[in-house]
């Protein structure tokens, strides 16, 4: 069978697994689960209104913080910080919004979008910096940066960034001039869906087609390879890489603000940076197939509202499908690695390494 179709026929599986999962605890709980998951798929997919102002709202946020975990994963940055670089850039664009005069329109939009893009970069340097200067680990830098920043997140938005009344914790609202525009009228899709989409397909482009995705795809490889048999700077790979994944997961926090909760606040994202990594994992790492994994953890979210409205069941059940996905996926690689593994020794061969594991090469 074709690479593509066993990866496609894992992702199908490991879905079903999770959601007759689902099934299981609902019924074990004493719930309806015939009625909760039919509240979860009308919730998700029941409605061109549920899909437009709910599934496809949640999987944009999904999908910048998606691509940015997957463009990290794949060139052996363990970049599990995507939550703090999107609050990141929430904040930033939420501050340049309110700062310039609404008046300027699309060029207030477009100064935001970027304040975003660059502040989740900067946030994201930080650990990049340590990692290549002290080599540390950036699983604990990039974790420990996303508390730093949703805590000054809290504190702008009672302080510096609060409304003019100093009532409620969060921003004011911004200008409707400055907001992103809709797609389609009578819904809440905003145009930061489409910006979404674009850059997936662009980075998948930009990962199979270019100089520069190779010298990617080559450090997240074997770094020790390719820096000495390729002359690739992987020190250098890694610090771009690691910027660009900050950015992406910046601009999807000033989309968030600009196009569906035009304030900022402090509970701004229910954790959309640490689905980011099922999404990723679920996607193999491919920019083009996140969009599907986005779509899909989007629905699981949107639907879990309506499942907890129409069924009673709380909404955190999904969050067993979430954790299934994860778990399954991870067991299925190391299954892979084992079996690689037997089959190489067992031909003689030097053992092959695990894939997306490669060391980091300083600077």
């Amino acid at each position: 069978m074709p690479a593509a179709l066993r990866s496609l026929a894992l992702t199908v599986g490991t879905v079903v697994v999770a959601i007759a999962l689902l099934a299981l605890l609902l019924a074990g709980a004493g719930y309806d689960a015939a009625e909760a998951l039919g509240a979860l798929w009308n919730g998700a997919f029941g409605s061109w209104t549920a899909i437009a102002s709910g599934t496809l709202l949640r999987a944009t946020p999904l999908l910048f913080t998606g691509l940015a975990v997957s463009l990290a994963f794949t060139t052996g940055i363990l970049n599990v910080g995507a939550e703090g670089q999107l609050l990141a850039g929430a904040t930033a664009a939420t501050a340049v919004a309110l700062a310039m005069p609404a008046s300027a329109g699309l060029a207030v939009t477009l100064a935001a979008l970027a304040a975003g893009t660059l502040a989740g970069a900067a946030w994201a340097a930080v650990p990049a910096w340590l990692r290549a200067r002290f080599g540390v680990l950036e699983v604990i830098s990039t974790i420990m940066l996303n508390f730093v920043a949703l805590n000054v997140t809290g504190w702008l938005v009672r302080g510096p960034l609060q409304e003019p009344t100093r009532i409620y914790p969060q921003s004011a609202m911004l200008d409707a001039a400055v907001r992103l525009p809709r797609l389609v009228p009578g819904t809440r899709l905003h145009a930061g869906v489409a910006l979404a989409v674009l850059l997936a397909l662009a980075l998948a482009w930009t990962l199979r087609a270019t100089a520069g995705g190779f010298r990617v795809r080559m450090t997240g490889a074997n770094a020790a390879a390719a820096a000495s048999a390729g002359r690739i700077r992987t020190g250098r790979v890694v610090a771009l890489v690691f910027l660009a994944s900050g950015a992406l997961a910046g601009l999807g926090g000033a989309v968030e603000v600009l196009g569906v909760t035009f304030a900022l606040y402090e509970n701004l994202s229910p954790g959309y940076g640490y689905t980011a990594i099922a999404v990723a994992l679920l996607a193999g790492l491919r920019p083009g197939a996140a969009i599907v994994a986005a779509l899909l953890f989007g629905a699981l979210q949107a639907g879990a509202a309506a499942m907890q409205r129409d069924a009673g069941v709380p909404a955190v059940m999904v969050s067993v499908v979430e954790g299934c996905i994860i778990v399954l996926l991870l067991a299925s690689e190391w299954v892979r690695d084992r079996a690689a593994r037997a089959a190489t020794s067992t031909r003689g061969g030097p053992p092959t390494p695990p894939a997306h594991h490669a060391s980091p090469t300083p600077a």
